[in-house]
This record gives C-alpha cells, structure tokens and sequence, in this order.
C-alpha cells in the first residue's frame, strides 16, 4: 500500500507540542472570559478583570491574545452549544423535538444571557458580526436539515426560500426570550409549530 507523504499522520503534531501549563492557562483565561461575559455583557469584560479573577498574569493573557478585541472574539466564538438533529420519521415531530431543545438551551444556556450584547456589538463591529453568523448558522443548521428530509420524503411542498421558514421557526422563541421575556412553555411550542405547519402545507 502507497502512504501519501502529505497524510495527517505523518505531519508533525503540533498539539503535542504545546506545553500543557500553555494549554491550562488558556483554557483557564477562556472560561474566565466567558464566565464574566455571560455576568456582565460585552461591556463588562476587561483584560484586568480577567487577570485578576483567573490568576493569569496579563503579560501571558496578551502573549496569547494581543489585545482585548481578540480575547472576546475567540471567547464569543465558543457560545455555542451543538444541537442533534432529530429523526422522528416525520416533519412534525422532528420539528417539535428540535424546537423543544432549542427552547430548553435559551431558557437554560449561559450563552443566551450573552448573546444579546454580542447581537448589538456586531453592528459596529464586522469580526464580531462574523462571529454571530456562525452562531446562528449553529442554529439553523438542524432546521434546514429537518426542511430538506421533508422535502425529500415529499411531506411538505417545495419551498422557494427555505430559510423564511426557518425564521418563523425560530423567530417566535427569539421574541419571547429576549423581547417579552414570556415562558417557552409547551402550549407557546406547539402553537409554533401549527403556524409553520400551516406555512409548509400552503406552499
């Protein structure tokens, strides 16, 4: 058998090669960060804080992150929690499952109290505003999976532009969670479902 000179496993391992205190303290100064942003918003988080708070010296913090910009980037750039994409056997059911634990991350997850300050700073800044794609593509990703199978399984019709159906999936939880602050109760989920039902059907 032929080995391919430029196979991973023969490249060198640069993860060995990191010291592990390195790796301890990052790991140490990346919850710290995420820790205070989750308390106090993007607003709130200095490199001082961070120091003071994680026992890293801020000399170590900015050898690894030059300034504070970076540090949160990376910091924002891990609130995420990675949903599964259920497979029921149906659209209805898929859908019901994937927005109950959707439902369950926003009322639950650290990240939710965060994410509305990273929303309002990524206006004014672009790396940031990248940095909240990629969280929104982390969830819509199992929606536009659950909308392909059933349009593959025939369950609902072809949809001209499939992401202004995910936005009334998703677009009810965000409002309740972040605007009117109502519960995500069972009834609120199911009467969701009902209208995309409704929308997917019509078309």
């Amino acid at each position: 058998m032929t080995t391919d000179p430029h196979s991973p496993s023969d490249a060198p391992s640069t993860r060995s090669a990191v010291d592990p205190r390195t790796l301890r303290s990052q790991t140490t100064v990346l919850t710290t960060t995420i820790d205070l942003l989750n308390e106090r918003g993007l607003g709130g988080v200095s490199i001082d804080e961070i120091a003071r708070r994680s026992g890293v010296a801020k000399t170590t913090i900015y050898r690894h992150w030059p300034t504070r910009a970076d540090l949160l980037l990376d910091a924002c750039a891990r609130l995420i929690t990675p949903m599964t994409v259920p497979d029921t056997g149906g659209f209805q059911t898929d859908l019901t499952t994937a927005l109950t634990q959707l439902a369950q991350l926003l009322e639950t997850a650290r990240w939710s109290h965060t994410l509305p300050s990273v929303i309002d700073a990524a206006e004014r800044d672009p790396d940031l505003a990248r940095v909240l794609s990629r969280i929104q593509h982390s969830h819509m990703t199992p929606f536009l999976e659950i909308v392909d199978r059933a349009l593959f399984r025939q369950e609902i019709a072809s949809l001209a532009e499939p992401s202004a159906l995910i936005a009334s999936m998703l677009g009810p939880l965000y409002y309740r969670r972040w605007f009117t602050h109502e519960p995500l109760s069972p009834a609120f989920l199911t009467g969701v479902v009902e209208t995309v039902m409704a929308r997917a059907l019509a078309h």
